[in-house]
This record gives structure tokens, C-alpha cells and sequence, in this order.
């Protein structure tokens, strides 16, 4: 069906009919219309899996690497596989729109959502969020560019105003989503935080330059909850508003829209992208219900396996102590909590529920199974941090299978609904019948230790917690946060104490009334009695003193690195530093793996000989991990974001906002490691930078003497493999301009491609450069302008390598209107290379 078949479906619509189309219907789903022959669309959270429209445990899907680990592959060829993947599953699950990708950036490591962003740069950000989104639109799914713009942190996020110049908003924040309209993106997500004093439903950004320069097509969906006024947004680039059925729109739109408040044509352009959108996705004609296919489980998680080492970032390997000869080991110590209780994914929206997880321990086992024995100490106690109760510890009073009962309860304690859950973290039930006022949970619970357990409720209102028939916690807890994350996802956690016996079974219940406006989201969880630290570490360290080699894995918990809030510090939690150093002490051939969506403050990494940066690598963590510990794959990861030595030399920090509400990028065009070039100092490791298992020479590099403005050209970079093994690498083209008429970063990546080549063997990368990447943004003239005279072309391995260099001059000319990505071609992320 073509725009102009679309057309008529419009003149069947009446104002009212159209108006109810531009509210959801509910939280996941708009609305259906016969009259057009439109079904109801159904959105969900990405970017690391697809949840479906149930936020419910027993509803599981495939889990994807965090979006850092994906832009750490620098690989758009595997992000189009594992977009195309994540269609197939949005398809299982009768998903028409999927929420991701994320392209703000990494403007501060300590951002809470870091992990669900690709990078510092906008040009790396802009091809991987590229690659994205032709995979998942490849299968029939939007795909959604959020969160535009400026919404790069989570303090205040529902109000903050981001302040910033025009150059840095084109040159810098805006042209990742430049990138995806490029690519054809479906939809894009307005972001809930002002930019300039307006809130982002009702941006004038929304309509310039998105629709008009860059000619979107597709739909403005709004972040949940993010149209809060009628006018300002109706009148904006605004089309869609969610969740549904309630909103500003539902309330308002269709009188003022008879009373020629807002514009008659501005309707029909919100009606007509919901109905394009509808067409690309399957959903307008008669009779079409939501396609659904099957997923292949073993090819998912085959591809699944091969992203975690192809984003996995080897950061030291001193005395090419990786990988490691398996055949010539005996034994292995793996310590750390993280290596049984790895992270695969973020908290927040973003989280879905796995049908399994590999953790690094059981990749390990499972690849040294029959050739050397493994030795598992966490080397730290249990955290004291309650978490939910599950199917490992409790059991459903009512049929006695593991898991706990939920049930809903009127105002008078009459159970209206109850259904057996897996977990004791309930975000929603999958009912909510009318005239609910409570909800229960409810276990038999049998602790494996005596002493004083701490027990904990998530969730808001009146709330109580009775433990073996003892009431131990009772009270008030007022709605204190409008953040949704916080409400309906992740709500604070009340705690209480009881003793407890091991082997003797009490039954626990949690209550909480439901309040109007503090969701269902309820949470009943526990934590042993405290461990004792030094007894913990000293079995760490005797294991790994008795064994060959000494694996650690520390990491992030979800209470550092979560969306909602962003971090204080850039610390490990508290403990893991220190068994870092006692492993290392005590066995000189030890391997340390990161855990972690964001950079961390790695005190003693000059002392380890080998580390390892695995990110949230998805549910397939512990074999793709295993396999480049080991060799069966190379660590293809290079950084896609600068990590600091300390906190205190990052050079851009600031996430909060001043008294008047206001977070101002002073620093413009300078983050990530253009702040740190500009600062002169030097960052732990560079952007780009990663070691593989080979070695490289740099050899040659080669660049037209001059182009015109606006021009694309080719840079070729011949490198030779030094080592003995085939192996990737990222070759990576950087820009300067020693004199300028204009501020610039001292350098800037403007293209990359890989190569590979088997030991001593040549390769030449070409390097498309864009050629917007030499022009700089007038606000004067409101356009692209390209400064004449001589640039530096660099190329190397990462932001602070770079030993070759060529001159370019630009020649004066017209520039391109600016139509186009401006991050370089949308297919050219694996340029072939020459092998030679």
C-alpha cells in the first residue's frame, strides 16, 4: 500500500476518530480504527531484548550484549545480524514497534543509562544505531531512535533543561539521530527533559530539522508519560502520545481542534505517519492480525555467544598471558561474586527476563571439563542487600511448586485474582481485576542459614510483612517520585529483621495497598545473615595461590549503575578493589574480567597483567567469555567510550542540573576523549582502544591532496599482522586542523573499517570519510560550511595511537544542503579490504 492508497483512509476518518488515534489505548497498544482498516499496534522496551507487552518473568526472551558492548565490536555487519534477531523475537511476541535504539551519548561516565548508549562519539553512534535499525526494520519492525535529544543523563531527568550552542547541538547530539533518519528509521522517540527552556513533545526540533531538513517520514512517539500539556504539543511534531488511555490529548485535543486552537493540517500529519507507520509494519488493510514467527533458539544464542566475544575489550595482556593454553593448566581459580551472579543486562525499562544465563563460572567448567579442575570462592560475602525471593529458595503455599503466590485482593481482603509467579519482584500481575486494592505475595520460604535475615518490601502506600506469623514491618510510605522507572518498575525497598532457623520453613506475606498513582509494582525479598569478610578472603586467596591461574570477575550491582539515577561514583562497590589486589598478591598469573555497562575506576589495573572489559554481555555471558579467555575467539572489542584512570581526571563529570533547573554542555563540542585531548591529560584508555590476540603494523596511509567541500572521499590504510595468528583489526581515520577560524576538537574520529589477515600478511582498510566531516555548522548561515585550506588526517588504533598522517586540503565550494547522515555512508561499517 503506497502513500497514495494511505490518503483515502484519511478523508474516512471524522476529527474525533482521527483525535482518538494520536492517544495510546493502553500502556503498549494504540488504537484500532475498522473504519481504516488499522489494527492496533504494539510497542515494547528494547534495546537489549524484547519484552512483549507483559512485564511477567515467565514471559522470557533472548538477551542481547548492552548497547556499549554492542558499539565495542565497531562491527555494523553483526549489529544488522542481531537487529534482524531482534525482529524475529518482536515478531514471537506480536510486537510491531520496538523502543531502541538509544543514541544519546556518553557525555558523562557517570550517566545511570551508559549501558543502553552506544558511545562518546556521535559517528560511531550514529553507524551502530545505523546498522540497528536496518536489521530490525529488515524484518518488518520499526525500529525507534530515542531519546531525542539531549536526554544523556538521569538526574532530573523529567525536567532538566539542557542548555547548549547550535553548533554543538548539530555537529554533536543531533547527528546521531541524523544517522538513523538516514538509515530509514520508522519512528523516533521525543525525550522527556527540555532542551533551550522547551520540553522536547513540544521542540520546534521536532519539525526542524527532523521532518522538514532531514525529511523523517515516520512517527513521533512520545517517552511514556512525556506529553504533559495540549497546545504547545499538538501544535509541535508531536504525533503520538503514550501511554494510553489517559493524557493531556485524550483529554483536550478534539476541542481544541474544533475551536481552531490547533491546526486541522496538523492532525492529518500525525494521522497520516501513524497510518504509514501502520503500512510498513503489517497493520492497515482488512483483517490483519499482528505476523508472528518463531525463533531459531539455537542459532540465537550461536549468534548471541559470538557478540560477546566480539565486543569483549582486552585492555592489558602483559606477556601475552592471554589467551590461555588450556591443554597446559591443571587448575583454575575463578573468584569474585560476579562470576556466579554476573550481570547480563541493565536496570530499568530496558530489562527483560532471560530463559537462562551462562555465567562465567559454568563457561569455565563447561570448557575445562576433563583438563583441569575449577575452584570457585566469591572472595566477599553475601552483599546484605535484600534480593527477590525465587524458585531456588521459596515455594507457592498453595500448589507447593517453587516459586510464590500472588494474589489481589479488594478492600475488604476478599482475593479477587491469584496466579503462581517465579520470582518475588512483581512489576505487574498478569491481571488487574476491578476494584483491586491490594496486592499479596506470599511464600514458603526455607533458609539455608540461622541467624538474622533481613527482609524487605518493595513498593508504595500502606504496606506490611509478616514472617512466620510476626508482624515485622508495618507502615506508610508515601509516593515521593514521579520518575516511572521509579514507580512502576523499581520502586524503594522497606526492610525489617528476623531470626531465622536453617531447614525450618516459615511462610512469609507482603502486602501493600494499591494507592491511586503508585502502580502495582511490588517486591518481597531477602538477604542472609552477614558474612564474615576476612574469612571470605582468605579463601579467595588460597585458592588462587594453589591454582595455575586465578580468573576474578568484579563488577557494577544494579543499585550503582541503573536508568532513574546516575552514579555517584565511578568505585567499584565496596570490597572488590581490595580482592583485586589480595588474587593479584597472591598469584602473579591472574586474569581480571570487568563487569560492568560503564567505566570504572580501576586502581590497580597497571598491576594486573591481563584485563578483560565484558560489559554486560548478555545471557550467553560465561561461553562467549570463556571463549576468548581460552582462544577459541578473539577479544574484537575496541573502546567506545574513554576510561579514566580515576574520577577526579575525568574532564566532563557534571550530571546534575544548577538551582534554576537548567545542565549546561559548557564544555560544547568537547567529550569524551576530544575533553580529554583538550585537557592535555591522559586518560587510562584511550577511545578505540583494544588488543587482540596479534599484533599490528601501521605502514601507510594514503588520502586524495585535496576535495572539494561537501565531497565524500577514500582514505586507504595499509596495516600488516605482526603476530602469529589471524586476527581483526579496527583502523580508525581521525581529522585536525591545527589553524582554524572556528572551535574544533582537537581531533575527531570520521571513519573506520576493519580488516583482517592471517600472520604476516598485509591489508589495506578503506576509510569512507563523509564529506560533511571537514565542515563545520553556521549558525549565521544556518548550514553546513566547509573552511578552505589544509586538514591533518590521522590513522591508528585509537584516539591517542595514531602514528600515521597525511595532509588534505579542502577546496572553497558549495556544501551539500545537509540532507544525509553526515556520519559516513550506511553501509560502508565493513568496507572490503585489500589483503595483499
Amino acid at each position: 500500500m503506497t502513500d497514495e492508497e494511505t490518503e483515502p483512509l484519511l478523508d474516512k476518518l471524522d476529527a474525533a476518530q482521527k483525535v482518538r488515534l494520536l492517544t495510546g489505548a493502553s500502556t503498549w497498544r494504540t488504537h484500532a480504527e475498522p473504519a481504516a482498516g488499522l489494527r492496533a499496534l504494539t510497542l515494547s522496551d528494547g534495546p537489549a531484548g524484547v519484552r512483549g507487552e507483559a512485564w511477567d518473568e515467565r514471559e522470557t526472551s533472548l538477551v542481547l550484549p548492552s548497547p556499549t558492548a554492542l558499539a565495542a565490536s565497531w562491527d555494523e555487519r553483526l549489529l544488522t545480524d542481531l537487529g534482524a534477531l531482534l525482529a524475529v523475537e518482536a515478531r514471537r511476541k506480536g510486537v510491531d514497534v520496538l523502543l531502541a535504539p538509544t543514541l544519546n551519548l556518553h557525555r558523562s561516565p557517570l550517566g545511570g543509562r551508559h549501558f543502553e548508549c552506544f558511545s562518546e562519539d556521535p559517528l560511531l553512534t550514529g553507524r551502530t544505531g545505523a546498522a540497528l535499525v536496518r536489521g530490525i526494520q529488515s524484518g518488518g519492525v520499526a525500529a525507534t531512535a530515542k531519546h531525542f535529544v539531549g536526554n544523556d543523563a538521569e538526574t532530573d531527568r523529567l525536567t532538566v533543561d539542557v542548555r547548549m550552542d547550535e553548533r554543538t547541538l548539530r555537529e554533536v547530539y543531533l547527528a546521531p539521530f541524523e544517522a538513523a533518519v538516514a538509515a530509514g528509521v520508522w519512528a523516533v522517540m521525543s525525550a522527556y527533559n527540555k532542551v533551550d527552556g522547551v520540553t522536547m513533545s513540544a521542540s520546534p526540533l521536532l519539525a526542524h530539522p527532523l521532518k522538514d531538513a532531514w525529511g523523517f517520514d515516520g512517527l513521533v512517539v512520545s517517552d511514556w508519560g512525556g506529553v504533559r500539556t495540549l497546545l504547545d504539543a499538538a501544535r509541535s511534531g508531536q504525533d503520538l502520545a503514550m501511554p494510553g488511555p489517559d493524557g493531556p490529548w485524550a483529554a483536550g485535543l478534539l476541542a481544541a481542534l474544533e475551536e481552531g486552537l490547533v491546526p486541522t493540517g496538523a492532525v492529518d500529519d500525525k494521522v497520516r505517519r501513524l497510518l504509514r507507520l501502520a503500512r510498513r509494519v503489517g497493520a492497515l488493510g482488512p483483517d490483519r492480525p499482528a505476523p508472528r514467527t518463531a525463533t531459531a533458539p539455537e542459532a540465537g544464542r550461536a549468534l548471541l555467544r559470538r557478540a560477546v566475544s566480539a565486543g569483549a575489550v582486552l585492555l592489558r595482556n602483559e606477556g601475552g598471558m592471554l589467551p590461555l593454553d588450556a591443554s597446559a593448566l591443571k587448575s583454575v581459580a575463578v573468584v569474585g561474586p560476579h562470576a556466579t551472579a554476573v550481570r547480563i543486562q541493565g536496570g530499568g525499562s530496558a530489562e527483560v527476563f532471560p530463559e537462562h544465563v551462562v555465567t562465567p563460572l559454568a563457561g569455565i567448567e563447561r570448557q575445562l571439563d576433563g583438563v583441569a579442575a575449577v575452584t570457585y570462592r566469591p572472595g566477599l560475602p553475601e552483599s546484605g542487600r535484600p534480593e527477590p525471593l525465587g524458585r531456588d529458595r521459596s515455594r507457592d503455599p498453595r500448589d507447593g511448586e517453587p516459586g510464590v503466590l500472588v494474589r489481589l485482593l479488594d478492600a475488604r481482603g476478599a482475593e479477587l485474582h491469584a496466579e503462581h509467579r517465579l520470582s518475588g519482584r512483581i512489576v505487574e500481575p498478569s491481571v488487574r481485576p476491578e476494584g483491586a486494592a491490594a496486592v499479596e505475595i506470599r511464600a514458603l520460604f526455607r533458609p539455608a542459614e540461622s541467624g538474622t535475615w533481613t527482609w524487605a518490601v518493595g513498593g508504595w502506600g500502606d504496606i506490611s510483612l509478616a514472617v512466620d506469623g510476626h508482624e515485622v514491618l508495618a507502615g506508610t510510605f508515601p509516593l515521593d517520585s514521579d520518575d516511572p522507572t521509579r514507580v512502576h518498575v523499581a520502586p524503594p525497598l522497606h526492610t525489617a529483621r528476623a531470626e531465622l532457623t536453617a531447614g525450618r520453613e516459615v511462610e512469609v506475606v507482603a502486602l501493600r495497598s494499591l494507592a491511586p498513582g503508585t502502580g502495582v509494582a511490588t517486591v518481597l525479598a531477602a538477604a542472609p545473615p552477614a558474612g564474615d569478610p576476612d574469612a571470605a578472603l582468605a579463601e579467595a586467596v588460597a585458592a588462587a595461590r594453589a591454582a595455575d591461574v586465578a580468573v576474578v570477575v568484579v563488577g557494577t550491582t544494579e543499585q550503582s549503575e541503573s536508568e532513574g539515577h546516575d552514579r555517584e561514583s565511578l568505585d567499584l562497590p565496596e570490597g572488590q578493589d581490595a580482592l583485586v589486589r589480595a588474587v593479584v598478591r597472591a598469584n602473579p598469573r591472574t586474569v581480571v574480567v570487568v563487569n560492568a555497562g560503564a567505566p570504572v575506576a580501576l586502581p590497580w589495573h597497571t598491576r594486573v597483567p591481563a584485563l578483560l572489559l565484558a560489559w554486560f554481555p548478555g545471557q550467553e555471558a560465561g561461553d562467549g567469555l570463556a571463549d576468548v579467555l581460552f582462544g577459541r575467539a578473539e577479544p574484537g572489542g575496541r573502546l567506545p567510550t574513554t576510561w579514566a584512570a580515576a574520577q577526579d581526571d575525568v574532564p566532563v563529570l557534571r550530571t546534575a542540573p544548577d538551582g534554576a533547573g537548567r545542565l549546561h554542555y559548557a564544555e560544547g563540542p568537547h567529550i569524551g576523549y576530544r575533553a580529554w585531548l583538550r585537557s592535555g591529560a591522559a586518560p587510562a584508555y584511550w577511545f578505540g582502544h583494544g588488543l587482540g590476540y596479534t599484533g599490528w603494523a601501521y605502514e601507510e596511509l594514503t588520502a586524495p591532496a585535496a576535495v572539494g567541500a561537501g565531497e565524500p572521499f577514500d582514505v586507504r590504510v595499509r596495516v600488516r599482522n605482526t603476530g602469529r595468528r589471524r586476527g581483526r583489526e579496527v583502523v580508525q581515520v581521525y581529522l585536525a586542523r591545527a589553524c582554524s577560524a572556528v572551535e574544533r576538537p582537537v581531533r575527531k574520529l570520521v571513519g573506520y573499517a576493519a580488516v583482517e589477515a592471517e600472520p604476516g600478511e598485509s591489508a589495506v582498510a578503506v576509510v569512507r570519510v563523509d564529506g560533511r566531516a571537514l565542515a563545520h555548522w553556521s549558525p549565521g548561515r544556518r548550514g553546513w560550511e566547509t573552511e578552505a585550506g589544509a586538514f591533518t588526517l590521522l590513522g591508528g588504533r585509537s584516539a591517542g595511537d595514531l602514528p600515521l598522517t597525511a595532509r588534505i586540503v579542502a577546496r572553497p565550494g558549495a556544501d551539500s544542503a545537509g540532507k544525509g547522515s553526515g556520519n559516513g555512508s550506511a553501509h560502508d561499517g565493513e568496507r572490503s579490504p585489500l589483503v595483499l
